[in-house]
């Protein structure tokens, strides 16, 4: 008879995967069955809306059936249990099959709560949970053009994303006053709902539905306790999860008045030989939703089984996340119900951000913490809550915007129990234990500790401790931009300024080594061109180039183009609104005016750009330099012209500023504004270079970042008088251009710079390196030399060769298609070339067709 411990886990979503990682490098004797009741194995479930963005079921996968043959892992999808047999220790199976077991292990998860509202089970009412809730959304959608999602949690606005990629016009239907009540405090879920609701998705809060019936102009009506009413031809249930713990229960395991699995602290059920981790363990009452949580419940019941000491005392349930591209992050007790609880908040509206601090009655203590619209405190404030760190004096300075005087809080403040990720719950002390095993690469130490492999949330904490670890133990942390340069992209600035390099050729002879890359080639592009200005298609800097650089042009998904003249401060005369009109008629190029005050020309043919630039640049129109990283644009309001409030010229000062800069190649994209009162209706703060009037000349804000990170501009000088204004633009402009790192926006320039906006203040204003004067120079030089590319493009009949789709043939791509929406042309989707094809339309040649 064997003596090898038979392990079973009914379940294999992320949990339950972890369950099985973990055992196996603790049990490495035990053979391990796994039982998936989906028809795949475990996948991830965090980042499922990412299918609706082009991911498909493989790119989720976590494991796959190889890799658990490597293991030695046994496993069976589409494994249904229907009971189990604790007397015997059996499983039976749906088909009838039984396995038997020595220790079981319930990873069952949860199931989605749909509401019992009458007319809730009709086709087209949807849940979404699983890779085929999905792929039975997406033929929803595809038949549909109005979606509500009933339920306004972290699933239910994680649902609405999903509807909005789909293509859907997106509601929301809340049963209580606010988005996400149980993260989010009043204000954070106002903020939240302001933030959604401009993005596109009607929220509807307060709203009980009481049945769903036949719609007049939609598939379905909502009728709501209120008497009013909402049709959609899509209904998505995301109201919340219940614990599966039906098979518990069948088996007269111990469970909760209101559902979930009973276990102590290792995990065990009231069966010393079954196990429950993850959503369907109810540990003293409380149900942990979130999957870092359930990871710790999987250490511990695979630690439990290989006789180690590990215990489940509960968890941190902090989360960080982006819903519909808006930040959103909460902190322990963000409801401030701590007794004796008091509370900071900050509110930025024009930006959209909210935060809020909640410390104890002695304000030394972080209790809770509400971020929308800007996470960026994320990571420090969670380790002032995670390890009951001493508050600054002025505690409220770690959620105000002016970086200057915010308190950094650096890894070598952490103590050695912090917690880096929450995921894998690693620690300070185990990184650094990483290291001293040998551990030396940021790649190293995160495949031994696990550490910011999960969400990826920790990933900048964790690379300042490693980093500042490797400067204390007197290891080079090598800042190489590639295998070909042993130089960062400061360096590489420094030595093609000081030595004269004029070509990349040159540069690679000198300093480099091999034929370069795809990251050094446009490395040195930039920097060629923040010296010498030369056309960056001229013979030694073409090949240089990435696909936009090449064609001076955005790709677009479907291979066409967009066209984006300058419109400096977004100023226009009729006559030049009326040709791009007409240019835009002409050539049937989608037309949208974008937040930067520029009007952009979508669809636009490789072989159609030169002709599409020939007409703009004959009506006095220059490149907009959509294409690279270079300025984009200055905002600007109507200013003192026009508006009763403005104090100073903001569009004049501003197209002088576009003007100006025009063509100024730099480590990353540059956007500007101009606002003529402090009102701000042009939104300076939110720019890496900001300008707004007052009575006594112009305040100048730097760093700001309205994108993917936002961040608040700091106020760099007061009151300045035009001449000077341009001086520190000049000066600030050209010591980011030497010394930022490639693609590194100016606000995380900003928060990399030793000594902060203070030592910029130093080089900038005081000339403490003694640069001023050569950084103006340099300035000079560069719009001395401006030259609108498209213009030096059409000139020559040798850049022209390169803009035609087939290097042997004239012809078109014939996989570009349009079709006609709103009295425009769009790219056809895939279901529309089938289409095509299908109904037997000819391939279009030089004019879209619709379908």
């Amino acid at each position: 008879m064997s003596n090898t411990k038979k392990i079973l886990v009914v379940g294999n979503g992320m949990v339950g995967h972890h369950f099985v990682e973990q055992l196996v490098g603790a049990c490495p004797g035990a053979e391990i069955t796994v039982l998936s009741g989906e028809p795949r194995l475990a996948y991830d479930r965090v980042h499922l809306s990412e299918f609706f963005a082009g991911k498909s079921a493989e790119d989720l996968m976590l494991t796959s059936e190889s890799h658990y043959q490597q293991l030695g892992v046994h496993f069976f999808c589409n494994a249904w249990v229907e009971r189990i047999d604790r007397q015997a220790k059996q499983v039976w199976l749906k088909d009838g099959r039984h396995l038997v077991y020595d220790k079981l292990v319930l990873a069952t998860g949860s199931y989605p709560f749909v509401p019992p509202i009458p007319g809730n089970d009709q086709p087209h009412c949807l849940v979404y949970r699983t890779i085929e809730d999905l792929e039975a959304i997406q033929a929803s959608a595809a038949q549909s053009r109005v979606g509500v999602v009933i339920g306004g949690g972290l699933l239910g606005l994680e649902a609405a994303n999903a509807l909005k990629q789909a293509g859907l016009q997106a509601h929301v239907v809340e049963f209580a006053p606010q988005l996400m009540a149980v993260q989010l405090d009043e204000g954070g879920g106002k903020q939240l709902r302001s933030k959604i609701e401009a993005l596109g998705v009607k929220v509807h809060t307060d709203k009980a539905t009481q049945q769903i019936v036949a719609g007049k102009h939609c598939r379905y009506q909502l009728q709501f306790k209120d008497g009013e009413a909402l049709e959609a031809d899509l209904i998505l249930f995301s109201a919340g999860i219940r614990p599966q713990d039906s098979l518990a229960r069948q088996a007269e395991l111990q469970t909760g008045e209101r559902g979930g699995i009973i276990i102590d602290d290792q995990c065990r059920t009231s069966d010393p030989d079954i196990y429950a981790i993850g959503e369907c363990a109810l540990w003293q009452g409380r149900i942990f939703g979130l999957v870092a949580p359930g990871y710790q419940m999987a250490r511990v019941a695979a630690s439990h089984i290989s006789a180690g000491e590990l215990c489940f005392q509960g968890a941190d349930m902090s989360t960080k996340l982006k819903l519909l591209g808006v930040e959103v992050a909460s902190i322990g007790d963000a409801h401030g119900k701590t007794p004796g609880a008091l509370s900071y908040q900050y509110q930025n509206q024009p930006l959209g951000i909210y935060k809020k601090l909640v410390v104890d009655a002695s304000q030394q203590r972080l209790l809770g913490a509400v971020l929308v619209g800007d996470s960026s405190d994320y990571d420090t404030l969670l380790q002032y809550a995670l390890n009951g760190m001493d508050l600054p004096e002025f505690p409220e300075s770690l959620i105000l915007p002016a970086a200057g005087s915010k308190p950094a809080l650096g890894a070598d403040a952490l103590p050695i129990t912090a917690t880096i990720c929450s995921c894998h719950n690693v620690s300070k002390g185990d990184v650094l234990g990483a290291m001293d095993a040998g551990a030396c690469e940021l790649g190293a130490i995160k495949s031994c500790t696990k550490a910011s492999t999960g969400c990826g949330g920790c990933a900048g904490l964790l690379k300042t401790l490693v980093d500042g670890e490797l400067a204390k133990r007197g290891v080079e942390v090598k800042k190489d931009i590639c295998e070909h340069f042993a130089y960062s992209r400061q360096e590489l600035f420094h030595l093609v300024q000081v030595e004269n390099i004029r070509t990349f050729e040159a540069l690679l002879e000198k300093h480099g080594q091999g034929l370069g890359c795809d990251i050094c080639k446009p490395v040195a592009a930039s920097i060629l061109a923040s010296n010498w200005n030369e056309f960056v298609l001229a013979t030694p800097h073409v090949g240089l180039q990435d696909t936009n650089d090449t064609f001076l042009a955005n790709m677009q998904k479907d291979g066409t183009y967009s066209v984006v003249p300058r419109v400096p401060a977004g100023e226009i005369t009729p006559d030049k609104l009326i040709v791009i009109g007409q240019v835009a008629k002409k050539y049937r190029l989608y037309t949208k005016i974008t937040g930067g005050q520029r009007i952009d020309l979508f669809g636009a043919r490789v072989e159609q750009l030169p002709d599409i630039w020939r007409e703009l640049i004959a009506a006095g129109f220059e490149t907009g330099h959509a294409y690279g990283k270079s300025l984009r644009t200055v905002k600007s309001c109507v200013g003192s012209t026009w508006c009763r409030y403005g104090v100073q010229d903001s569009v004049g000062t501003a197209i002088d500023i576009e003007n100006r800069y025009k063509g100024l190649r730099s480590p990353h994209k540059i956007k500007m504004a101009v606002s003529g009162c402090t009102r701000e209706c042009a939104e300076a703060q939110s720019k890496d270079v900001g300008v707004i009037a007052t009575e006594k000349g112009w305040n100048l804000y730097v760093c700001g970042n309205g994108g993917m990170k936002p961040r608040h501009a700091d106020l760099f000088a007061q009151d300045l008088d035009t001449d000077t204004l341009i001086r520190y633009i000049d000066r600030f402009l050209m010591f980011y251009v030497r010394t930022a790192d490639r693609l590194q926006r100016t606000s995380v320039w900003l928060e990399s710079l030793e000594g902060g906006l203070d030592y910029l203040r130093e080089v900038i204003i005081d000339d403490s390196l003694g640069l001023a004067e050569a950084l103006e120079a340099q300035m000079q030089q560069i719009i001395g030399s401006y030259q609108c590319e498209w213009k030096t493009a059409i000139g020559s009949e040798q850049n022209l060769k390169r803009f035609r789709q087939f290097v042997n043939a004239d012809k078109p791509d014939s996989n570009i298609q349009f079709v006609e929406e709103r009295g425009q042309w769009r790219p056809a989707s895939e279901q529309e070339k089938l289409a095509f094809a299908a109904i037997d339309v000819r391939q279009i040649s030089s004019e879209p067709q619709n379908v």
